[in-house]
């Protein structure tokens, strides 16, 4: 577990922001297991979720925080993907979508829009939570996963043309380099672990300029946020890192301590916390 502090916690001096993204693989389910009471202990400011698996209906009181702002994008189908927003700071704006079919119908995309200028951050800051297709099942479940691919791209890069300062959290249902998956050579032609689409992050952390903020303050292995369900992957941490919060290089710099919560378990996921520090 990150170190406990208060609400107004500080890093030297200064304020910091805790942000965590966690797939919960069905918000009924997971909030069954106990993640609303780890959300209330877990001094986190904004939690980015997904999976979420609830229509609007569905997403009565009990999914909901006193003292916690909360927004949810569901899926036109019920059931099935979804993302949300919780936020203990003031959100100015949320907006859902990416403007292409594959993302706006399944509610793969919600972000919020952050005034931090009481922190000295002057530009406004956008938190999101993303969900990225996979493409496990076949062939045409991974023409989805790259067809998405190739759309946010083209996003990504307007947004730096823009110089947005983001934190886009999610599951991106790729690993990045051999220390992100246990068994890296045995994966080499699954989905998630396919070259093309480590090159896609290559361009993303590489020519875009964006930042693996975990891999600015934790070089360790071992250390992933999924498990598969069988063969006691969990027990065995035969695990892939595919949770990541993807920056804007302004918070680089900002990027103090990063974890992947294990003490208990409310998905197949972990939570990836993030501490940035502000002001």
């Amino acid at each position: 577990m990150p170190p406990k502090s208060t609400h107004a916690q500080k890093h030297g001096d200064k304020r910091i922001l805790r942000v965590v993204s966690i797939n919960v693989n069905g918000l009924r389910a997971s909030e069954k297991k106990g993640v609303f009471d780890w959300i209330a202990k877990s001094d986190a400011d904004v939690i980015c979720m997904q999976e979420t698996r609830l229509t609007h209906e569905q997403w009565t009181d009990k999914f909901k925080l006193a003292g916690w702002e909360a927004h949810l994008f569901p899926a036109e189908k019920a059931g099935y993907a979804g993302t949300a927003i919780y936020s203990r700071l003031p959100i100015k704006n949320i907006s859902t979508g990416l403007g292409f079919e594959l993302a706006d119908t399944q509610g793969r995309f919600i972000t919020g829009e952050f005034d931090l200028s009481e922190f000295g951050i002057d530009t406004p800051v956008f938190i999101s939570s993303l969900y990225l297709p996979s493409g496990s099942s076949g062939d045409d479940a991974q023409a989805r996963k790259d067809l998405f691919l190739k759309e946010y791209k083209e996003i990504l890069k307007r947004w730096r043309d823009e110089n947005r300062s983001v934190i886009i959290c999610g599951d991106y249902n790729i690993v990045h380099k051999k220390i992100d998956i246990k068994n890296w050579s045995g994966n080499q032609k699954a989905s998630g672990c396919l070259p093309h689409e480590r090159a896609w992050l290559d361009h993303i952390y590489g020519e875009l300029g964006y930042v693996d903020s975990f891999r600015v303050v934790r070089f360790d292995s071992d250390i992933y946020s999924w498990w598969s369900n069988r063969g006691q992957a969990r027990a065995k941490n035969v695990g892939w890192r595919i949770d990541y919060q993807v920056c804007s290089p302004d918070w680089k710099a900002r990027t103090v301590g990063a974890w992947v919560y294990r003490d208990e378990w409310f998905s197949d996921h972990a939570p990836v916390v993030i501490d940035y520090v502000l002001g």
